[in-house]
């Protein structure tokens, strides 16, 4: 199948490889802790420091998936560098090591210290070589709260396993990580990597996507697929639905946030 999306001219979409680890652990994290409309809000508090664990423990969740060679990048063609130090080697992180961090720092200050051209990325794995979730424990000691959801949100898919679960390799591709700088957000390059990442699995002999999205925006771009794929929102639950029980009294601790985390699966065939 011929992949008919193309990015805007400033941008290309390139597969990610090992040397983009480090960006890409950079983007989700600070997509997820500093501008997410499920993390930012239920952890305002101590943001840089919560991020620097994020991104310490991103690193088998993103590895994993580029390692699979699913995992795509969005690439600024005209990005200018801030740094020479970052130009001489093509891109730079400047807190991968302790020394470079400042728990102080604002999320844009945070921001200017990631000096690369990946705009955006789209991390993905084939569910027929399925993640380490011992492995990504990590996350869960940055991000309690994913630990809670995620069960949650299974409970609401009532499909039924044997009609969509991948049986073997190149069956259902599995979107685990997607995220936009944002200094790039509004421009269209989220909506664009979505619909090329369809063509490219459709290309490459999957069935199906399965995709769990924690934003309005990417449940729209990912429910209204372009031809000829088709989707189902398979499951939602909103994150003010949460409930637990405290001296007899049952709270709901984030009834403040109306985000609803929700599930889609994209029919590719």
């Amino acid at each position: 199948m011929t992949n008919p999306i193309t990015p805007p001219p400033r941008f290309e979409i390139r597969k990610l490889g090992p040397e983009h680890l480090e960006w890409a652990k950079a983007i989700i994290s600070h997509s997820n802790v500093f501008h997410s409309p499920v993390w930012a809000k239920i952890y305002p508090e101590n943001q840089t420091e919560r991020f620097y664990t994020t991104y310490d423990g991103a690193t088998h969740l993103v590895k994993h998936q580029i390692d699979s060679g699913l995992s795509y990048g969005v690439f600024d063609k005209e990005y200018v560098f801030k740094n020479p130090e970052s130009a001489q080697t093509g891109g730079a992180v400047y807190f991968e090591s302790q020394e470079g961090r400042d728990p102080t720092l604002t999320g844009s200050e945070v921001l200017a210290q990631m000096d690369f051209p990946l705009a955006s990325i789209a991390l993905a794995f084939d569910a027929a070589d399925p993640m380490d979730m011992t492995r990504v424990a990590p996350i869960f000691q940055a991000l309690p709260d994913f630990a809670t959801f995620a069960p949650r949100l299974d409970a609401r898919d009532a499909r039924d396993k044997s009609t969509w679960e991948a049986k073997g390799p190149r069956e259902l591709l599995k979107r685990m990580g997607t995220a936009t700088r944002v200094d790039y957000m509004n421009v269209g390059i989220t909506k664009t990597m979505a619909h090329w990442l369809m063509f490219d699995a459709a290309g490459k002999g999957f069935r199906g996507i399965n995709i769990e999205c924690y934003h309005d925006a990417v449940r729209h771009i990912w429910t209204n697929p372009p031809e000829p794929f088709r989707a189902d929102l398979v499951a939602v639950f909103g994150v003010d639905e949460y409930e637990v029980e405290k001296d007899g009294e049952v709270l709901k601790p984030y009834g403040h946030v109306t985000q609803a985390l929700s599930k889609v699966y994209v029919y590719l065939k």
